[in-house]
């Protein structure tokens, strides 16, 4: 598994924004499926020792994700997706809230918008992440959403390296 990959995880604060930039060591599709199939989702995307749990996914435009990030104690905290746009295997939006787990949805939420491109072997994915207000952009940082991520895009990083050697 390559090791320096780039990585960019930037914090904009007075916009409300954070800006993320990663090389993986996988062919576009493969890393593409990783972000949009609820199978190979739940295998990475929760920081370890938490795990996730999607109880129903449908990605098309229009489409949600209702899933859960699990603490080792059981404890759930639940968000609803919402697909607002699809360019296959180039680009996705996303509406993203806070839920319980009856789906009633903590607003307000953010706006991502996820591109992907190859060159070399090596695929590239940009997220631009905008939060409606500031109250839920502080929230999502205080509940350690940079580190969590990056711990989450380790286990992205182990899971391609396995599948692609399967």
């Amino acid at each position: 598994m390559e090791t320096n990959l780039f990585f960019e995880f930037t914090v904009n604060k007075p916009e409300k924004t954070v800006y993320i930039a990663r090389d993986f060591a996988a062919e576009l599709p493969l890393v593409w499926d990783a972000f949009t199939k609820k199978e190979l989702l739940d295998q990475w995307v929760a920081p370890k020792p938490w795990s996730a749990k999607t109880k129903y996914m449908n990605f098309e435009v229009g489409g949600r994700r209702f899933y859960a990030m699990v603490s080792p104690e059981g404890m759930e905290r639940w968000s609803v997706q919402e697909y607002t746009s699809i360019t296959p295997k180039t680009n996705f939006k996303m509406y993203n809230t806070f839920a319980d787990a009856e789906e009633n949805r903590e607003l307000p939420g953010s706006a991502w918008d996820y591109n992907f491109s190859e060159q070399n072997g090596i695929t590239k994915v940009h997220i631009t992440i905008v939060n409606e207000s500031l109250t839920r952009f502080e929230k999502m940082i205080e509940m350690g959403f940079e580190p969590g991520f990056k711990m989450s895009i380790e286990n992205l990083d182990h899971l391609l390296a396995s599948l692609l050697n399967t």
